[in-house]
């Protein structure tokens, strides 16, 4: 494993997660503090990278190379445009991550088997958190039903709570429930959680960030910062702030979202965190299963739901 200096962003950053800072902003205290681990936490963070053995992945044809470029090169076209960020995607260079808090990795997406195997071995990852719709696994060529078969065989609980790519109304409706699916994984304890989507520069760090507000007593600045410290991109936030009034409306008069100022629900009051944290919980057991069989094979039922 080797830290990646050529994806876009660099790779070490020297913000630090004050976890004492947050823990004295209010007496409560959000899930991961329960499952923490001896290990500390490095104060330089770094971006891994999981490459083949040998190095970047060498396609035989010259088309496939081609291929793959092309569609880096519309990806990245399309995510700088309708995100309005510099960050890029570089597929070839496999999978990335980067540790938010000790039990939470936010990343790419897992491009094959041998990756389900680093995570489990080298990170200890128990869950995995996928955001990706059927079209992005599609359009990277990304054989999921193996991905999903070694999760199953190493014992990691795969589950998906897909949002579409490059839309922020539909990662605001997708919010509460990979949310609830990310509390859920915390609050068993049983290894680190893997968020990710295509890239791990919108969706994944949006679930992340939104987990950090609603359960860890810190506001929406703060997480945002934190995160984006340690792994450079561009959640929507606006998606956030959105999928935070959803929760905590409890009058249906009250004034609509769109018309409230940009700072509104950058930060909520105890009684709205509560409220928040209730309905973000009313949404286990609503995993969506998998659009093909669960059964990919006559002996093994994957894990396709909580």
């Amino acid at each position: 494993m080797s830290t990646v200096n050529n994806i876009g962003f660099p790779s070490q950053f020297r913000a630090s997660l004050d976890i004492g800072g947050v823990s004295k902003q209010r007496k409560k205290k959000c899930s991961w503090s329960f499952i923490a681990r001896n290990t500390p936490i490095s104060s330089n963070h770094q971006i891994f990278c999981k490459l083949s053995d040998s190095g970047i992945e060498e396609n035989s044809a010259s088309t496939r190379a081609s291929n793959s470029k092309n569609r880096m090169e519309e990806y990245n076209t399309a995510m700088k445009k309708m995100m309005r960020n510099p960050y890029e995607y570089h597929h070839d260079l496999g999978m990335n991550y980067t540790h938010i808090i000790d039990s939470l990795i936010v990343g790419s997406q897992p491009q094959k088997p041998e990756d389900i195997d680093h995570l489990r071995k080298e990170e200890d990852v128990a869950y995995i958190l996928n955001l990706q719709q059927d079209t992005d696994v599609e359009y990277w060529g990304v054989d999921l039903k193996s991905i999903i078969r070694r999760c199953h065989e190493l014992g990691i609980r795969h589950m998906r709570r897909p949002a579409k790519d490059f839309d922020p109304n539909s990662l605001r409706n997708e919010l509460p429930k990979a949310v609830s699916s990310l509390e859920w994984a915390f609050s068993e304890g049983k290894g680190r959680v893997y968020v990710h989507c295509t890239a791990g520069l919108g969706r994944a760090p949006a679930v992340a960030i939104a987990y950090l507000f609603w359960f860890c007593d810190m506001n929406l600045n703060a997480a945002y910062d934190m995160l984006t410290a340690k792994r450079p991109c561009g959640p929507n936030k606006r998606a956030i702030r959105g999928a935070t009034y959803d929760l905590a409306k409890n009058d249906p008069w009250k004034e609509p979202f769109e018309s409230l100022p940009e700072y509104a629900f950058e930060d909520v009051a105890d009684w709205e965190r509560d409220l928040i944290q209730n309905r973000v919980r009313s949404h286990r057991g609503t995993l969506s299963f998998l659009k093909y069989s669960c059964l990919l094979n006559r002996t093994a039922m994957l894990y396709c739901g909580e």
